[in-house]
């Protein structure tokens, strides 16, 4: 943990800094609290992976399927039951059950 005096330092540091360079410094200190994967995705590089034909199709198809169904997703409780899991199940219950028990199939795609 930090000692009082370089929250103190670093107090004193802020108010030495000009008016124009503490929204910077702001958004600095608010960039190191984030959690580590916030920061992570706040400093991947971009997705520069190109767009593939199979990709459009694929996109087109699953928005023609929203379309067909309202806009709705397949509710959590019915992919869950897909999967063999009872709702209220926690992640430490899935762990103690995998060791017990083989793996569950491969859950089947959602219906076009």
């Amino acid at each position: 943990m930090i000692g009082v005096s370089e929250k103190q330092h670093a107090h004193e540091l802020i108010e030495r800094l000009p008016e124009s360079q503490l929204a910077t410094a702001v958004r600095f200190l608010e960039f190191m609290l984030l959690d580590p994967v916030a920061r992570a995705l706040a400093t991947a590089p971009p997705d520069d992976e190109p767009v593939t034909e199979e990709d459009r199709r694929r996109l087109h198809e699953g928005q023609a399927w929203f379309a067909r169904r309202g806009g709705q997703g397949i509710p959590m409780e019915d992919v869950l039951a897909e999967c063999g899991v009872k709702p209220g199940t926690t992640q430490s219950d899935l762990k103690l059950s995998s060791r017990n028990t083989a793996a569950p199939a491969t859950p089947r795609q959602a219906p076009r």
